[in-house]
This record gives C-alpha cells, sequence and structure tokens, in this order.
C-alpha cells in the first residue's frame, strides 16, 4: 500500500565515482514491496528540487521483526542526486511508495536471464533476492550486466552471492566482453532459451533485447527509465507508447515501469 512518510537516513555509501548506496528507515509497509516497484524523494529543506524524484528499490532492509527499511542504488546525474549524495546518516527525507507495477513471476520460470545497463541495476538484486525466495534454482539464473567501463559495472557479488552466474561487458574493454551487453544475451538465448528475460537500461538496450526476445518468442518484461514528476499518473509526463493500432498511451509511473516487452511500441 502506498504511503508518504518522513525516513531518516541510515547510511550514505559511494561505491564508485559516480554511484552511491543509500539506507533509508520506513516502516513495515514495504514488507510487500515488489521488485521493479520505486519511491519518489522529497527533500526537507528548501535547496533540493522542487519535484520529486523517482529511485527503484535496490533491496529491503529486514530484520527478524520485519522489514526496516529499504535501500537505493543511485548514480549521480543532476541537481537532486547530487544532493541526495550528500546526504548524511541521520537526514531526514519525504518519500512516497512503493509506487507502480513491478516484475511479475510464475512457477514455471526456471531458466532466467537478467540484463542490466548501467544503473538500470539496480532493481535487480531486490528481484534475484525475491526470485530466490519464490524458489528458483539460482544456478539456472544468468545475469548480463553491461556499461560504459567497468566503473559502470554494479552489483556482481550480489548476484553470485545467490549463486547466479554473471556475463560482463564493457563499451572500452576495461572489464569483461568489449560488445554491447545484448550480443552475449542474443548468442546464450540461441544456444538455449530461457524461460524469460527480465532486463532494465536504456531504451536502446531494451529495445534490442525486445527484439531478441520476439525473435525467439521469449517471454520478456522491461523496466522502463523515464522522469516522473508526481509518480501517481496525474501528470501525464511520464507517457509510453503501446503497440496498439490505433496507439494508446499508458504511463510509466502507474502502468509501469516495469512491462510486458510485447505491448510496447518501439
Amino acid at each position: 500500500m502506498m504511503q508518504q512518510e518522513k525516513v531518516t537516513v541510515l547510511w550514505n555509501e559511494k561505491i564508485g565515482p559516480l554511484y552511491f548506496r543509500i539506507g533509508l528507515s520506513c516502516n513495515a509497509g514495504y514488507s510487500g514491496a515488489k521488485p521493479g516497484q520505486f519511491v519518489m524523494i522529497h527533500f526537507q529543506d528548501q535547496m533540493g528540487p522542487f519535484l520529486r524524484r523517482p529511485f527503484s528499490i535496490h533491496k529491503l532492509i529486514s530484520k527478524n521483526d520485519g522489514t526496516k527499511g529499504i535501500e537505493l542504488l543511485c548514480k549521480v546525474v543532476g541537481e537532486g542526486t547530487k544532493k541526495l549524495s550528500m546526504c548524511q546518516k541521520g537526514d531526514v527525507l519525504d518519500i512516497l511508495g512503493p509506487l507502480g507495477t513491478g516484475f511479475s513471476f510464475t512457477d514455471h520460470y526456471r531458466r532466467i536471464f537478467i540484463v542490466a545497463g548501467g544503473i538500470g541495476v539496480a532493481p535487480m538484486p531486490f528481484l534475484a533476492s525475491f526470485l530466490q525466495a519464490k524458489g528458483v534454482e539460482t544456478s539456472g539464473c544468468t545475469v548480463f550486466l553491461g556499461g560504459r567501463s567497468k566503473d559502470d559495472l554494479l552489483c556482481e557479488e550480489d548476484f553470485l552471492q545467490l549463486g547466479m552466474k554473471t556475463h560482463m561487458t564493457t563499451d572500452d574493454g576495461s572489464q569483461g566482453d568489449q560488445c554491447l551487453v545484448t550480443h552475449p544475451v542474443e548468442i546464450a538465448a540461441e544456444k538455449k532459451r530461457p524461460d524469460i528475460i527480465y532486463a532494465c537500461g536504456p531504451w536502446d538496450m531494451l529495445t534490442c533485447v525486445i527484439h531478441i526476445a520476439e525473435k525467439l518468442n521469449i517471454p520478456c518484461q522491461v523496466s522502463i527509465e523515464t522522469m516522473m514528476a508526481c509518480g501517481m499518473g496525474a501528470c501525464l509526463g511520464c507517457a509510453v507508447a503501446s503497440h496498439d493500432e490505433p496507439v494508446r498511451y499508458m504511463h510509466a509511473c502507474v502502468d509501469g515501469p516495469v512491462f510486458e516487452s510485447n505491448i510496447l511500441k518501439i
């Protein structure tokens, strides 16, 4: 259930030149959050951005008595993320969430591909933990991580700890294979078709993943990265075109950000 609340920063850890993880205390309402859902953050003072900023839920912070909070994985790209990166333990933020439609799962999914480009990896550790909790044999899951350079390859250890295989690519060859992340995805899918592909990243990457899924008749769910102003479908600023004729428009904040790939116009 969506709720608005004041939360306290538990930690803020820099993990790369532009990336950081921030832990936030939240009430138990987040125990029902699904991977792929997000929160909208607003700063308490008058120095931050006027509008809220959206962030995928990266992980749940749990204790024996339930969910203590959430962790976000962020990249500094503008005013809002720069200010968030400077938050200190004990600072107070205003958040709205959990919002949106997350990834879905059915029991027959066993061979699973997870594809992430850059900061598109943010919701994927939550998804990986969710799959393990659903009884998926994690050795049947392969995670494809892509980035411009090695500094953009994040969270590999999270997946390895769950027993998932990883394959990394970079544009500059600084780590892994020097190619687009979709190249090994296509090769692996043609060799042995997965039951489902989950993907999040830049639109060009998602478009390529969708084409691969269509060509090989593989179910595919993609999480759209887009700017949002309200997170609740009121501002109509995150419209996404459907595959229908005539075209109808959905909204990433309420109909997504996760969509079945075959309903999107690409």
